[in-house]
């Protein structure tokens, strides 16, 4: 049985951080499917990046 993890980020962070990062394209055309593991890796660590900077700004 297998069990769906629920999205931490939202589609609109995703979909910002896939155009910053260049495979937006790739998500539009085949799903976050069809992204690399390089790419989703790069996308968990900007995503990272921005929150700490957020939780410094507080």
């Amino acid at each position: 049985m297998s069990r769906r993890r629920r999205s931490v980020m939202s589609d609109e962070l995703k979909n910002e951080l896939a155009k910053d990062l260049g495979f937006y394209d790739t998500v539009q055309q085949e799903g976050w499917g069809g992204i690399k593991a390089k790419d989703a890796g790069n996308m968990v660590k900007r995503a990272i990046q921005l929150a700490e900077q957020a939780a410094r700004k507080s």
